[in-house]
């Protein structure tokens, strides 16, 4: 089988042109926030897309701003023009309908003067309110324009002609042995090994969420900066941490829905959520000089209510002064706050000083192993028949309840079914009883554990 030829292909331009719009065309789902205030996109953000044979990694990219100093927009433009360094090709998006601004002209006269390829694209040319504007892209000197709608569709085809003599050439067919009969256990793991680790920031605006990606990743690959709220877009950024692939997501922060007014940043706390259902383990970061308030218990628990394996961690902490004093008020929080989940991994960091960070990586990767672990239902059988004779079920009207047998069902997270005679008449109290045992036999603490209650017989296989 042929290996796919694949591209990486930049969408740039000035603010409000559609880039996010042609982003989401692209990857054939809508990643990116699109509205029409100017300047919603803030990070370069990347994802696979496909387009008439073609594999592409596409990137979208913060407007074009004409700003050089310290500002945000000036570190937007910085961040846009590393995105076209590592690009194969760049697509420069004009609003045919506005017409060539003179920021289009000034970006224009930069982009032939780089070393990335650029295609010209007019967007926004369904019908003829495009036609002058299709016209006047000959001025820019980036060659024929290619004419299309991205809310549309339309003209995706002549941005295939565009693109396809950048394509690399096509890779040798290769062999593919057949597996035979299935995996046993040592290669199932290696083949989820070999799967990334679904890892999401989460946490408070302003606690240090994109500050801890770049430290992990070693560059800046997200804004940072004293302005609240600076992150919209969920940034994700494929990273390998001893030879284990992980996949970051770094996303915006969640403030408490009474505050959250503004669309754009409703439509940034969606894509939060949306990331946090998508994650493997998620990591919640708090800010030292505020552990764990209320917003943060608030994120924790839709954390847990999604099944997600959490890590918190507790940034800026080479500024704490009673460091014990901290860790016992963030202890005594857990315990009251969030019984459900017992014995989550709580790692102090400065993502600033990149302090402690590989420790927060191996708790990461341990709850990951967590989530994932399957238990024989033999060995749960024997350990539920230690715990009916420690503990023997209640009565109700007079009468015993009867636990027959328990398996688990799925992983990801652990979930068990327990079946009895009478599972609606087992109390709360009594299932809470076997949780409890089964985190403490089988150390599985820090994740979600699903308890199903099932009718069934006295034979496990009928």
């Amino acid at each position: 089988m042929a290996s796919p030829r694949r591209l990486t292909v930049a969408i740039i331009g000035r603010p409000n042109v559609g880039k996010s719009t042609l982003f989401n065309r692209l990857a054939g789902k809508k990643l990116a926030i699109v509205d029409d205030t100017p300047g919603v996109t803030r990070d370069w953000r990347s994802a696979d897309g496909y387009l008439a044979g073609i594999e592409l990694t596409v990137v979208d990219t913060a407007g074009l701003e004409e700003a050089f100093d310290d500002s945000l927009e000036a570190r937007m433009r910085r961040q846009t023009e590393r995105a076209i360094e590592r690009a194969d090709v760049g697509l420069f998006i004009v609003d045919a309908r506005a017409g060539i601004t003179p920021l289009d002209r000034h970006f224009a006269a930069w982009l032939r003067k780089g070393k990335t390829p650029i295609i010209l694209v007019a967007n926004k040319c369904e019908g003829n309110a495009g036609k002058p504007g299709l016209m006047e892209c000959y001025e820019l000197g980036l060659g024929d324009p290619v004419p299309l709608s991205a809310e549309h569709g339309e003209g995706m085809a002549d941005l295939v002609d565009a693109l396809t003599p950048y394509l690399p050439p096509d890779a040798p067919e290769e062999e593919v042995e057949e597996a035979e009969g299935p995996l046993d256990d040592e290669a199932a793991e290696a083949r989820d090994n070999a799967k990334p680790l679904q890892l999401a920031i989460v946490g408070r605006p302003n606690v240090g969420k994109s500050t801890l990606l770049n430290s992990l990743l070693g560059e800046e690959r997200v804004l940072t900066g004293p302005e609240a709220g600076m992150t919209r877009d969920a940034i994700a950024a494929e990273w390998t941490w001893r030879d284990r692939p992980v996949k970051l997501v770094d996303t915006a922060g969640l403030r408490r829905r009474a505050r959250v007014e503004d669309k754009l940043e409703k439509l940034a706390v969606a894509d939060t959520l949306r990331v946090v259902r998508m994650a493997h383990v998620v990591v919640l970061v708090l800010d030292a000089d505020a552990i764990l308030d209320k917003q943060d218990l608030t994120i924790a628990r839709q954390v847990i209510e999604e099944g997600r394996g959490l890590v918190i961690a507790v940034n800026k902490w080479d500024a704490v002064a009673n460091r014990a004093e901290a860790l016992q008020q963030l202890s005594d929080r857990l315990e009251t706050s969030l019984p459900q989940v017992r014995g989550i991994p709580t790692i102090t960091i400065s993502a600033l000083k990149q302090q402690k960070l590989d420790v927060l990586l191996d708790a990461a990767f341990e709850v990951y192993r967590l989530w994932n672990r399957r238990i024989p239902t033999a060995q749960l059988n024997r350990w539920l028949q230690g715990m009916l004779e420690s503990h023997p079920p209640p009565l109700v009207d007079g009468r015993r309840l009867k636990i027959r047998y328990m398996t688990q069902v799925k992983a990801r997270p652990p979930t068990f079914a327990l079946f009895s005679s009478r599972p609606v008449e087992i109390p709360e109290h009594y299932t809470r009883y076997l949780i409890n045992g089964l985190r403490e036999t089988f150390k599985l603490p820090a994740v979600p554990l699903r308890f199903l209650l099932r009718k069934g017989s006295d034979n496990p296989f009928d």
